[in-house]
C-alpha cells in the first residue's frame, strides 16, 4: 500500500456523498474550518461540521450537527452519556434530572434548567431509542456558541448533537441526522420552539 493511500482521508468523498443523498450542500474545509454539510428540515437549516479542541497539548477531534432555532420559554437542557466521568461535568444554572425511564436514567445524564420541559422532551420514546443506540452522544440546547463561536439574538438558541471523532461512518452520520432532526421536530411539538425560520445563519 502507498504512502497516499495510507494517508488518503475519505470523509470528503463521503461527506459530499451523504450531501447528496440528504438534498444538502457541501462546502469543502478551509483553514481553520472543517468540511461542512448544510441540509433543509423542514424551516431549520441543519450544519454538520467538525473542530478540534486543544486538552493538554492534545488535539481532540468532534463531530458535531447544529441548527439555530426560535425558542420561546429559554429551555436548557443536556443529555450525555453516564461514564467514570461523569461527576466531572458540572454545568452551573443546571440541576440533575431524571425521567422516571430506570434504563434511560441509568445510562444517561441528564441537565436542565426546566424539569416539566425536559420531561415532555425525553417523553419522545423513538427520540430516547434513538440516543440510546449511539454509543457516544451529546444533545443540548445552548443560547450560543461560547467565547469563540457565533453570538445568537435575544430569542434564539442552538440545537446540537456532538459526537468525539470525526466521523466517517456514513451509516452513523444518517442515523445522528435522524435524532437531530427527531429532536428538533420534538422542540416544536412541546412548544418550546417555534417552526418560523431564525434569521441567524450559521
Amino acid at each position: 500500500m502507498g504512502m497516499k493511500k495510507w494517508f488518503h482521508d475519505s470523509r470528503p468523498e463521503i461527506w459530499k456523498q451523504l450531501s447528496a443523498e440528504l438534498g444538502g450542500r457541501y462546502t469543502h474545509g478551509k483553514w481553520m474550518k472543517g468540511d461542512r454539510i448544510d441540509v433543509s428540515h423542514g424551516e431549520w437549516m441543519v450544519t454538520f461540521d467538525t473542530y478540534v479542541i486543544i486538552v493538554n497539548k492534545v488535539p481532540v477531534p468532534f463531530t458535531r450537527l447544529r441548527a439555530p432555532f426560535l425558542n420561546s420559554e429559554k429551555m436548557r437542557l443536556k443529555v450525555y452519556r453516564a461514564s467514570i466521568f461523569t461527576e466531572l461535568g458540572k454545568f452551573f444554572g443546571m440541576q440533575d434530572l431524571t425521567i422516571g425511564d430506570a434504563q434511560f436514567d441509568k445510562d444517561f445524564v441528564l441537565k436542565g434548567n426546566d424539569e416539566r420541559r425536559v420531561r415532555e422532551f425525553l417523553a419522545n420514546e423513538k427520540l430516547r431509542a434513538l440516543l440510546s443506540a449511539q454509543k457516544d452522544v451529546t444533545l443540548s440546547v445552548e443560547d450560543d456558541e461560547g467565547w469563540f463561536g457565533a453570538k445568537f439574538p435575544e430569542n434564539t438558541d442552538e440545537l446540537r448533537v456532538v459526537i468525539h471523532g470525526h466521523e466517517k461512518n456514513p451509516e452513523r452520520l444518517r442515523e445522528l441526522f435522524t435524532l437531530f432532526a427527531e429532536g428538533l421536530d420534538q422542540l416544536c411539538r412541546i412548544g418550546s420552539a417555534y417552526e418560523d425560520a431564525p434569521t441567524l445563519k450559521l
